[in-house]
């Protein structure tokens, strides 16, 4: 199979489109897919699963005055689709009226061709990864207890086609490899975690050794056996170069998607060409990172991939669309339209979402703060997208007196709301750091990269248990 472009006979598609239209569809689309998946979990140095999958099967959508109607199949034959597509057009409903588009192949601005195919690797090479990482983890401390090693890596081959005669296919292939741990020391028991992955093939391990990783999370957990309560109230806070990536996607992110701001369930509705943020603040999302965990060459609508700016110099822009509130609100689209699988429909989603680095030398930001939180490692959180209010778990943090990095803290929350906290932002490394997460909305889960340079909050709310 060759980038999808054999999942379906154009011949087929066609057909398959002008059944989905025989009801008075304005709009048919037929998303096919085929994906194929390994894993290998390793736990207490022994490998305790290995698994590996194929899910096959297309959906077909159409849409007419607003109204939206998906059915689904996970058989790839024609007879099948036509019967998905008269569910979709019966959901609809009206007289036949538009006519199918001869299709034309689209090319994507951007591709993401691994250097070494994942797929080549058999499974003694996978688990001799996970084992070395297992064992660099062990190393660093007695008191590491337990590590948990996963590999996982992933084809996706998609076709996407419509009524208006778009054709694009698409295979993208994604690896990650994912370091839990856990320390524990007289009664105090901290975890540390490490994951990268990206677009990318086995080459993920050249920049990411697997040593490098289980050290990097061992190292995470048995530090914080050595933390204190973290302090509360109003502080300064630097967010490390990665580690603020997840406040951006979550607090300000998902406001600027076009589905939300069309709901009017965002802080952000309305406010395209005011200043929200620090005039020195540009934040973007971006599909076309090389080798990005977000990125792909056509969104799930078949839009080609590209970057939107969300914030320029501290001005709310532009918005996240996919093809429905893209027309909705007299916007571009901008190659948002994702979904997890062929079984749900392209909601308005982020890809590779981060703030732009600056002019200030981060060391220089740390000595400029008397006393504050610098945040290594985020956690989850919660947000209200309407008011923009959030609140977030810290994983790692260290104590800023007197502009040094001092002892480790544990316990803290950052607690605030995004357009305040882009206003108070006094400080943009000149460095820059990215991270891995899989994001979720309206039940759907798909790949997003969060990333920024090291950034000062000059005020923020810190809940903790100490002062």
């Amino acid at each position: 199979m060759r980038d999808g472009a054999d999942l379906l006979d154009d011949a087929d598609v066609a057909a398959v489109l002008r059944s989905a239209l025989a009801t008075g569809g304005g709009f048919a689309e037929v998303y096919a897919e085929h994906r194929q998946g390994r894993s290998l979990r390793l736990e207490d140095a022994k490998v305790e699963e290995v698994t590996s999958g194929v899910d096959r099967g297309a959906g077909v959508r159409v849409v007419r005055d607003g109204r939206t109607a998906y059915a689904y199949t996970n058989v790839l034959t024609r007879a099948s689709l036509e019967e998905a597509a008269a569910v979709a057009a019966a959901g609809v409903g009206g007289q036949a009226r538009t006519r199918v588009a001869d299709l034309v192949t689209v090319r994507p601005p951007v591709t993401h061709p691994p250097a070494r195919d994942p797929f080549e690797a058999d499974r003694p090479w996978l688990v001799d990864v996970v084992t070395r990482a297992d064992e660099a983890a062990r190393s660093v401390a007695p008191s590491v207890r337990q590590a948990t090693v996963r590999w996982a890596d992933s084809h996706q081959d998609v076709l996407v086609a419509n009524s208006e005669g778009h054709r694009s296919t698409e295979r993208r292939i994604r690896c990650r490899i994912v370091v839990q741990v856990v320390a524990a020391r007289d009664g105090v028991v901290q975890t540390g975690m490490e994951s990268p992955g990206g677009s990318v093939g086995l080459e993920l391990l050249d920049e990411h050794p697997p040593e490098r990783v289980g050290r990097l999370a061992a190292q995470r957990a048995v530090e914080m056996l050595d933390a204190e309560p973290a302090p509360a109230g109003e502080l300064a806070v630097v967010l490390g170069p990665g580690s603020g990536g997840v406040l951006f996607h979550e607090a300000c992110g998902h406001g600027m998607e076009a589905d939300l701001v069309a709901r009017g369930a965002s802080v952000y509705a309305g406010r395209r060409g005011e200043r929200v943020g620090t005039a020195a603040l540009t934040g973007v999302d971006d599909a076309t990172v090389l080798g990005g965990w977000g990125s792909f060459g056509f969104d799930d609508e078949g839009t080609p991939a590209q970057r939107t700016v969300l914030f320029d110099d501290g001005v709310c822009t532009d918005y996240l669309t996919d093809r429905l509130r893209a027309r909705e609100l007299e916007l571009p689209r901008s190659g948002n339209g994702r979904r997890q699988s062929y079984a749900h429909l392209p909601v308005p989603r982020m890809t590779n979402t981060f703030i732009l680095p600056g002019a200030d030398d981060p060391a220089e930001i740390v000595r400029g703060v008397r006393r504050g939180v610098y945040c290594d490692e985020l956690g989850g959180g919660q947000v209200d997208t309407t008011s923009g209010d959030f609140v977030f778990g810290v994983a790692q943090a260290h104590m800023i007196e007197n502009g040094r990095l001092t002892r480790p803290i544990r316990g803290a929350n950052l607690v605030g709301d995004g357009p305040t906290v882009l206003a108070r932002i006094e400080g943009i490394g000149s460095d820059f750091g990215m991270r891995q997460g899989v994001c979720g909305k309206e039940g759907q889960g798909v790949p997003a990269g969060l990333g920024n340079p090291t950034l000062l909050v000059g005020r923020l709310t810190v809940g903790g248990t100490s002062r």
